[in-house]
């Protein structure tokens, strides 16, 4: 799952200025009370309305009818700041509202990869709008060192640094972390929406990472008929930890959920309605001839070809949709199928702005299997950072 998550950010203090803006209540939902202080932030506008710059940044002649761009410093958005803004269920509606259009004309190169060492690698992910109704430069950095776990430091580093697309300035930077674990959780939301049952009940949550309670708040966004999380990891403690901090979370509280740590994987996907994969597993976790009929299977973890979270055997028993085409050479699972003849290219059933469009069919019937893999997308980082930039600066 490296390549959809990223850790905390360490502001350059003489370059970046934090900035802090009081808050409304009633400015965007389902707000986050701060501890100590407040802070206004406030739904982003329609990408449709966003050409008008930050009043901070430009100065208007009259006479002439010109603009020009002022340089002030660029603002740093800390994790706090984050997610006081973002709600899963926001996110979701955001990606679900935007990301038809904003796929049309933001460019997305691949993400570069650069091995630093044998076991330590960079990665970066640029993107950036040819609209000017989108004024956008994003690029999240990332560096993966496992090893760092011995030394009790995040595996997993980075930042996201979004700039004016008109002039270049750099305009925020922030805690990417956060930022990619709300969207890559919110895009499996968005796809259990469209492909799960509505009358889902059981979410087995396989790995107890960091990314599995961002999950689960995902699924249970798209799917509020859920009633139970099984949560699955290789060492039981861990998943009976989570479980038990979900079980004792004010988000939860009246919610209706009950939270099981479960030692056996394979009884518990059995009971699965949705089946949400989280893990860097390179063995095939969850086997196909356990999912019960019409169940919903979220493959989020695999990001190379040595990777996989499912067997072959639950490919051949669902229809299978993607977030975007990545997946198709960079998702293990589906590579390796592709390989061994398990299934063609052509039998993926649609991606994730299909779906949303409604150009292709998501599920079908009560009875099917679906299978939901995702691999991450600049574009989607891109509608996560303008949502939580423009909620900041109050645009």
């Amino acid at each position: 799952m490296f390549a959809q998550l990223i850790t905390t950010f360490i502001p350059f203090s003489h370059t970046i200025t934090q900035i802090q803006k009081p808050i409304t209540h009633n400015q965007i939902t389902n707000l986050k009370p701060q501890t100590n202080q407040s802070q206004t932030t406030k739904k982003p506008n329609n990408f449709s309305s966003m050409a008008s710059p930050n009043k901070d940044q430009t100065i208007t002649n009259e006479t002439t009818n010109t603009v020009s761009f002022s340089s002030s410093s660029p603002i740093f958005i800390s994790t706090q700041n984050l997610r006081t803004i973002l709600t899963h269920q926001t996110l979701i509606n955001h990606i679900d509202s935007n990301l038809p259009k904003v796929s049309t004309f933001l460019q997305t190169p691949i993400r570069q990869h650069y091995n630093l060492s044998p076991s330590s690698s960079l990665l970066l992910m640029p993107s950036w709008s040819s609209s000017p109704s989108f004024p956008y430069v994003g690029v999240k950095l990332v560096t993966h060192f496992p090893q760092n776990s011995s030394i009790n430091l995040p595996g997993v580093q980075g930042s996201y640094v979004l700039f004016n697309s008109t002039t270049g300035q750099t305009l925020a930077s922030m805690d990417s972390t956060e930022l990619t674990l709300y969207r890559t959780s919110c895009v499996s939301g968005l796809g259990s929406k469209y492909l799960s049952r509505d009358d889902s009940e059981v979410l087995v949550m396989v790995g107890a990472g960091s990314l599995a309670p961002h999950l689960i708040r995902a699924h249970f966004s798209a799917r509020p008929s859920l009633r139970k999380v099984l949560i699955w990891n290789r060492t039981v403690e861990k998943a009976e930890a989570l479980a038990k901090k979900l079980r004792e979370s004010e988000d939860f509280s009246l919610s209706g959920l009950s939270f099981e740590g479960c030692g056996c994987l394979d009884e518990a996907v059995g009971f699965g309605d949705i089946v949400s994969c989280a893990t860097n597993s390179e063995t095939a976790l969850v086997k196909g001839e356990r999912l019960k009929v019409g169940a919903h299977l979220d493959l989020v973890g695999s990001f190379k070809p040595s990777m996989k979270e499912c067997d072959d055997e639950a490919l051949k028993r669902g229809r299978v949709f993607v977030d975007n085409e990545a997946a198709l050479v960079e998702a293990g699972e589906l590579v390796g199928a592709f390989e061994r003849g398990v299934i063609k290219e052509d039998e993926i059933e649609a991606n994730l702005v299909e779906l949303i469009r409604g150009d292709k069919v998501g599920r079908r019937s009560s009875e099917e299997i679906t299978v939901f893999k995702s691999v991450g997308s600049a574009v989607v980082d891109m509608l996560a950072a303008q949502f939580v930039y423009e909620a900041f600066t109050g645009k």
